[in-house]
């Protein structure tokens, strides 16, 4: 007499196959299902990647926010950018108006609700749209924690951490009636890897990726992709007046950053340029990636990641 067959519970891919009528293959060990579409091809040409698009760049005047401007503006987007420093401004615009990019340059400083507001509605209304936005303004002041005023506290944080919150409440609006973007928050590898003296800045560097993911939750229904970047150590005016060199000059500079470099970023053992950083960010907006949403992407030469 046969014993009773005892159940057994389908395998996954059993469980699968019968859900969903699909025929699974082991093409590289991935499960295909014979009604998938077949990818659309994603080829663009770079000059024309951003054809069309509106972007906006906060802390655009130096920096990786000014290798930004140019990046995008290159890449055929009309781009509205903005800082405090009005001569930079108006010198960043002019670069870009005159090797035949659109940019407008827009006086704001981020930590001011009126002027965010501001900033981007005049953007808005001079572009006729929003589809991208790269909040990237951000400040240092590098001291032990005790020896911080409250002053310098709200400083930091107003500018790296509630600046982004205030771009971001007013550019979303545009973006859900224009049926979707990408909004970008430039962090800093800080957030993972710190150091002494830097307690302000690491605390409004982590806050932001705390702000990305959630706030990636939120929209990710109405087709507005938020995502963080992480650079490492990148060769700007801001690394120059943290590290007292702003006088130096510009060979002597450069021989004290690769020397510094050297000892201190394992990896590739240099500072990032300001346009690698740029470009990173450039990329992570592209359209192609429509799947990738609350990611906090590094790019630090393998310092640390």
């Amino acid at each position: 007499m046969n014993e009773p067959r005892t159940s057994r519970r389908p395998s996954r891919r059993q469980a699968l196959a019968a859900a969903g009528g699909l025929t699974l293959g082991a093409v590289g060990g991935i499960a295909l299902a014979q009604a998938s579409r077949s990818p659309s091809p994603t080829i663009i040409e770079a000059s024309k990647r951003f054809a069309g698009k509106v972007v906006l760049v906060t802390g655009g005047t130096s920096g990786i926010g000014r290798a930004a401007v140019a990046a995008f503006a290159r890449q055929g987007a009309a781009v509205a950018f903005c800082g405090r420093r009005e001569a930079l401004g108006r010198e960043v615009e002019a670069q870009i108006r005159n090797a035949g990019g659109t940019a407008r340059y827009i006086r704001a400083d981020i930590r001011e609700e009126d002027q965010v507001a501001a900033f981007v509605r005049t953007a808005v209304e001079t572009f006729h749209g929003l589809d991208i936005a790269l909040n990237n303004a951000g400040i240092t002041i590098e001291k032990p924690l005790h020896e911080y005023s409250v002053a310098e506290w709200n400083d930091i944080v107003d500018t790296n951490l509630r600046g982004v919150f205030l771009a971001m409440k007013y550019q979303i609006p545009h973006m859900l009636e224009r049926g979707g973007g990408t909004i970008l928050v430039t962090s800093s590898s800080n957030e993972h890897r710190t150091s002494a003296r830097r307690s302000v800045y690491t605390a409004s560097k982590c806050g932001l990726i705390g702000l990305v993911r959630s706030a990636a939750l939120d929209y990710a229904g109405q087709n507005i992709r938020i995502n963080a970047i992480v650079p490492g150590t990148t060769d700007t005016a801001l690394v120059r007046r943290v590290a007292g060199t702003e006088n130096m000059p510009d060979a002597l500079w450069d021989v004290a950053a690769a020397q510094w470099a050297h000892s201190n970023l394992p990896g590739i053992k240099r500072m990032a340029r300001p346009e690698e950083i740029a470009e990173f960010a450039v990329a992570m907006a592209a359209p192609e990636l429509t799947y990738m949403t609350g990611a906090a992407l590094v790019a630090d030469g393998g310092s640390g990641s």
